[in-house]
């Protein structure tokens, strides 16, 4: 049986639960993103009292993310031969898991300053997809809420953006090993 896709590796054929990034025309607008337990099999999807608003951020700041995370996810969905995704203007359906961890990195950088995404993006890399997974189960449990800006958001912030990576000190596998490879 043949899967269609939408967006981020979201199949309304698999679950109706998904995550839902709304980019405005307006670039004056904030990015929305949702939780939606809902898809629309007929016409637009259109937003409902029932569906979650998890977070607003500025334009700008998603600006300085959106491609990075755009090659994570489609690095993953072609080797899953499930086929790529892209953000525009409109909405962008996300499977429920790449959205949990989409929001791990968008909950750490809500409040800090744009100067600190690099670093919390190199820092989010480093993560497994599982373990981001889990930080968004833990923050999400207690802080989810769309003004909740304080406990497993702030611990976000701290782990993703004040802790700088040292590429410099890090080495290959190769070198780790001695050149046993």
């Amino acid at each position: 049986m043949k899967k269609d896709y939408v967006g981020f590796g979201y199949s309304p054929k698999e679950t109706e639960n998904h995550f839902y990034v709304i980019i405005p025309e307006d670039k004056q607008e904030q990015v929305s993103v949702y939780e939606r337990f809902r898809w629309d099999t007929k016409g637009e999807q259109v937003i409902r009292k029932q569906d979650v608003l998890k977070l607003k951020l500025s334009r700008y700041k998603w600006s300085k993310l959106s491609s990075e995370v755009t090659i994570e996810f489609n690095s993953r969905l072609k080797n899953e031969k499930i086929p790529s995704g892209h953000f525009g203007v409109g909405g962008t359906p996300m499977d429920k898991l790449m959205g949990k961890e989409l929001m791990v990195l968008l909950w750490g950088i809500e409040n800090n300053d744009p100067s600190g995404i690099p670093t919390a993006i190199r820092n989010w890399l480093g993560l497994l997809p599982e373990e981001r997974w889990w930080l968004y189960t833990m923050t999400n449990a207690s802080t989810g809420g769309i003004n909740d800006k304080k406990g497993w958001r702030m611990a976000l912030r701290y782990a993703l953006c004040e802790n700088p990576v040292d590429e410099s000190r890090q080495l290959s596998l190769e070198e780790f090993l001695g050149g046993d490879l």
